[in-house]
């Protein structure tokens, strides 16, 4: 069986123009997981009250608990240096990294890229039952970037086992 993807999550202040990243989590193809808050900087004041109730973390959890920009973006650049990592939200999650690295002078050591890009029919076909069971089956309420990301690669895990069988 192939390696799972390297699976990347962001959770943001809102939606749309003027939203910045709050919070990034990941799972690498390993399976080593990590996630942090984002101290907001200076000039990032847009908060959306929705995007709030999503996430659960509120602005004074980040200027409590948040890393700096710079200790986020070399934890992303050493972790998946000269790497793809990929994302369920890639539109989203392209604008607001590269909203991070510009705010951290700092670019990227890896290559963003959609989840669906590696994803088979078979795969696409079954995705949103299996994630849906998997997040029944972890009882999971917290929406937060970590966990996001392990389910994601979880849902491949399980969707590219479920092709072997039905192949068998």
């Amino acid at each position: 069986m192939m390696m799972p993807p390297s699976i990347i999550d962001i959770e943001a202040s809102g939606f749309g123009v003027g939203s910045y990243p709050i919070e990034v989590g990941y799972v690498t193809h390993h399976g080593k997981r990590w996630c942090s808050l984002i101290t907001p900087c200076d000039d990032w004041q847009h908060w959306n009250s929705v995007a709030e109730q999503l996430h659960h973390i509120s602005r004074d959890t980040l200027l409590a608990h948040g890393k700096s920009i710079e200790t986020v973006t070399t934890q992303l650049n050493e972790t998946f240096h000269n790497q793809v990592v990929y994302t369920d939200g890639w539109l989203q999650d392209f604008t607001w990294l590269n909203c991070l690295f510009e705010m951290a002078e700092t670019t990227p050591h890896f290559k963003l890229e959609d989840l669906r890009t590696v994803l088979t029919p078979y795969q696409q076909s079954a995705w949103h039952k299996t994630k849906q069971s998997i997040l029944n089956e972890l009882d999971i309420h917290r929406h937060r970037a970590s966990a996001d990301a392990q389910v994601l690669q979880m849902t491949w895990l399980k969707t590219m086992q479920g092709e072997a069988l039905a192949c068998a």
